[in-house]
């Protein structure tokens, strides 16, 4: 993930995250890079976290590269098998070797740079390091998930495995969602050890989007109902970009 979130809970953060479907993400990228000639080649994951997603691309039978900004996060992806190349790397400042095939970010990774004109340079340097006609797919957290279901609430959760508090606030104004995440993970010794971690994210719309791609010089081929074939609608929770590099970047 981008930022300085995540790096105190990297060892609990896949049992917070059991329900997320990386599978059926995983199928889905992978169906959407074949359907535009991609069936091979190195991929990069921006925002690699743990690697889970990274892995079972791999398994697909793609070459990857994850890369995070947590040390912490790379850590516990290095310790899993799989010949994969794991970067420390912010993705505004993205630095390959070599073109590559395609690009994607999952779980709202994006949603993590602040600022259009970072936003900007992150599609100004995936577009530098794309092969032509190479794809970029993301996704992103909607307005309406910020507005509507995160907004001003509070969230919890009780297991065996450990607790969770999730106090949530949407800035209207600044259009930032900032959240203040506190775990309590049991340390095996009959005590619970607290994990406290503050998140913030930006709210974009869907066409300021678009444009800042278009702009960067990709070509946006389809914005997506998550990851479905449903086209995105005011409701949807989360807005998957397939975005194909031009040949040249028009300014």
């Amino acid at each position: 993930m981008e930022g300085e979130a995540y790096t105190g809970f990297a060892q609990v953060y896949d049992l917070f995250m059991d329900n997320v479907p990386y599978e059926e993400w995983c199928g889905y990228l992978c169906r959407t890079f074949c359907a535009h000639g991609i069936k091979e080649g190195v991929l990069v994951e921006l925002g690699c976290g743990t690697g889970k997603l990274t892995r079972l691309m791999a398994e697909s039978g793609y070459e990857l590269v994850g890369t995070d900004c947590s040390a912490d996060m790379l850590a516990v992806a290095a310790n899993e098998p799989g010949d994969i190349l794991w970067l420390q790397q912010d993705m505004r400042e993205l630095t390959l070797d070599g073109s590559v095939a395609g690009m994607y970010s999952a779980c709202d990774c994006v949603n993590y740079i602040l600022e259009e004109e970072e936003l900007s340079c992150v599609f100004e340097r995936v577009y530098r390091y794309l092969l032509p006609g190479g794809l970029f797919v993301f996704d992103m957290n909607t307005p309406y998930k910020y507005r509507q279901l995160l907004a001003d609430n509070t969230f919890a959760e009780n297991r065996d495995e450990g607790s969770f508090i999730w106090e949530n606030y949407f800035d209207g104004e600044a259009l930032v969602n900032i959240y203040d995440l506190t775990l309590f993970i049991p340390d095996g010794r009959g005590l619970f050890r607290k994990f406290e971690e503050e998140h913030c994210q930006k709210c974009y719309e869907i066409e300021q989007v678009r444009r800042l791609l278009e702009r960067s010089g990709f070509e946006t081929v389809a914005v997506k109902d998550g990851y479905t074939d449903r086209p995105f609608g005011q409701e949807s929770e989360r807005a998957l970009f397939v975005a194909k590099r031009r040949p040249q970047c028009r300014q």
